[in-house]
């Protein structure tokens, strides 16, 4: 029925943006036309949280070894906020050249793309 997903990420500075998707987190990517890019992502999960509002969702990206990216992402002149455990993952905000920011965790979580969910 559903053969897959498309996020959204809105930005000041989609250029920019664009850039640090294709150097930086090295994800491959469709030209739409005109330069408009549609980046393929990693394989990916959804979960649906309880909310009084329901007008905003968030994207968070997913690592194995978060102090590794981090490092990684550094060496790109990328800026990340301090790692912070929330229990179900370790959880730091990488900064966008637009300067917005996405969530990157580690998750200690069963991760639904690896374990077959049903």
């Amino acid at each position: 029925m559903i053969s897959g997903a498309h996020m959204i990420i809105y930005s000041t500075d989609a250029e920019a943006d664009r850039a640090f998707f294709r150097n930086v987190l090295r994800f491959p990517a469709v030209d739409a036309a005109e330069g408009w890019l549609i980046f393929e992502l990693p394989p990916a999960e959804i979960a649906v949280h309880p909310a009084a509002e329901v007008d905003s969702h968030e994207v968070y990206l997913m690592c194995e070894d978060i102090n590794a990216t981090i490092q990684e992402l550094k060496s790109h002149d990328v800026e990340c906020t301090s790692v912070t455990d929330e229990g179900w993952g370790l959880l730091t905000h990488v900064s966008l050249p637009s300067g917005g920011s996405l969530g990157l965790y580690q998750p200690r979580h069963a991760l639904a793309h690896k374990a077959g969910a049903a």
